[in-house]
């Protein structure tokens, strides 16, 4: 595999001191196949971590099936990767993408009309649906048991607009920045329930007995990855080769456990 690193808050703010006062170096270039690139020799991921099994940390690395399917393109492209911890917003409207921070946005994300709006997307790499979480045996088995009871969800999620669309009008919601903070709560007992994304879940469950998802909701989500509006067509189409190929089915098998559904 080519080289993945995470780049940390602390290591970005001591970037901007020692950069402070100096023009910022341009590294962008285009490879032969017409690929632009923020930075030489390197496919540059935003992402918000964690998210697993999609995007996680593991002994100082960023991990995960989304980095393992864009490997494929790049290594396809002869490139490394590197990965960026940036804040969700930032990759949802499309400004990490349009500021240069990264060449692909990334992280589990839903395509929706609001998002094509100000990114371009790959073909659909993951089909997803909202489930709820709770403790195990709490005995709520709906959204409609909620009423009167507090729900975790995370910011800018589909899961949770989902929630404030459909649960009742006395559900208490509780927004957490990421996913492990939403998931913890109901771990914890801070909250009675969690809704967020079918594959996080049911991927958190296997690893603690004392939670359990009690139901999906059939939203029928396509993850995709993101490029800058109108720029870069000749990248889309190697992410979408990625997408298409055999390494992609083994990577989803290593992840998932199973085949991807045809």
């Amino acid at each position: 595999m080519k080289s993945r690193s995470l780049v940390t808050a602390l290591s970005a703010a001591a970037l901007a001191v020692s950069f402070a006062g100096c023009a910022k170096e341009d590294t962008s270039t285009t490879t032969e196949s017409g690929i632009s690139l923020v930075t030489d020799g390197t496919l540059t991921i935003c992402t918000h971590l964690p998210y697993e099994p999609f995007e996680f940390t593991e002994d100082g690395e960023v991990v995960g099936f989304d980095p393992s399917v864009l490997e494929i393109a790049a290594e396809a492209e002869g490139l490394d990767t590197e990965v960026l911890d940036v804040a969700w917003e930032t990759i949802t409207t499309g400004e990490a993408l349009n500021s240069g921070q990264c060449d692909v946005g990334a992280g589990a994300m839903t395509i929706n009309d609001e998002r094509e709006a100000v990114m371009d997307f790959t073909d659909p790499y993951f089909t997803a649906t909202q489930a709820l979480m709770t403790k195990t045996g709490a005995g709520i088995t709906s959204l409609e048991d909620l009423a009167g009871k507090k729900v975790a969800v995370q910011d800018g999620t589909t899961g949770s607009d989902y929630v404030r669309e459909n649960a009742p009008d006395d559900t208490e919601i509780i927004s957490f920045e990421d996913s492990s903070l939403m998931q913890q709560a109901v771990l914890t007992g801070q909250v009675d329930a969690g809704v967020n994304d079918n594959g996080l879940l049911n991927y958190f469950v296997t690893q603690n007995p004392e939670v359990e998802v009690v139901t999906e909701f059939e939203t029928n989500e396509d993850y995709g990855f993101s490029v800058k509006k109108d720029g870069n067509d000749d990248l889309l189409t190697a992410i979408n080769d990625a997408i298409a190929s055999d390494e992609y089915d083994a990577v989803y098998e290593e992840w998932f456990g199973t085949a991807p559904a045809e």
